[in-house]
């Protein structure tokens, strides 16, 4: 009978003690997860600030390595053609190159508008390089598109521009007709502000 009692005073082996349960190692590897996610968050935290505290810093420094407002009017002209007459030229510089603007007569008006198309090196109509209503202003930068020099205005058979450093030869609405030059004379971002003032860029 004692033994019996003795028997039913035995713990039972179910039950997990509290130091068992500290111990044990899932627990344990729950919280080293913990403890990393808290480092990380922190790690993030810092390099996010340390991040927002260096682009703050520089801003100062982009900023002055944006062109100062005298630099950036030069980006755009203000050009008077009430002067200009009837088959003449005005040269202007712009942004370090030289613009022509030339007021066309009524003959080299039709003479570039007669041409066609298959005719042309670099195939355009005259319509797409002057401003509607404005059909005898042409502004063109003077630079040929061979190796950069500057046309002479009405020389060559077209009598548009000649260019004497290798014989490129542009007609009246400057669209290259013969020598060496791929392209046509590029045409500057313009517009009329007025019937006497041109805004070149």
């Amino acid at each position: 009978m004692a033994q019996e009692n003795l028997q039913n005073k035995q713990p039972d082996s179910t039950i997990t003690s509290s130091e068992e349960l500290v111990k044990s190692p899932s627990i344990l590897q729950d919280d080293e997860i913990k403890s990393a996610s808290r480092r990380k968050f922190l790690k993030n935290t810092a390099y996010t600030t340390a991040g927002l505290g260096v682009a703050c810093a520089f801003l100062p420094f982009i900023d002055s390595m944006n062109p100062s407002k005298d630099v950036q009017a030069l980006a755009s002209i203000e050009v008077d053609i009430s002067a200009i007459k009837i088959g003449e030229e005005k040269k202007v510089m712009w942004r370090g190159k030289p613009v022509f603007i030339k007021r066309r007569s009524e003959q080299e008006i039709i003479e570039a508008q007669k041409v066609e198309l298959s005719e042309l090196k670099d195939p355009q109509a005259d319509s797409d390089r002057v401003k509607k209503g404005k059909e005898e202003w042409l502004v063109t930068i003077g630079i040929c598109t061979h190796l950069g020099c500057v046309p002479i205005t009405g020389q060559g058979e077209y009598k548009g521009w000649f260019c004497p450093c290798h014989g490129s030869q542009y007609d009246t609405s400057a669209r290259i007709r013969k020598g060496p030059a791929p392209k046509n004379l590029e045409i500057p971002p313009y517009e009329f502000l007025n019937d006497k003032t041109i805004k070149i860029g």
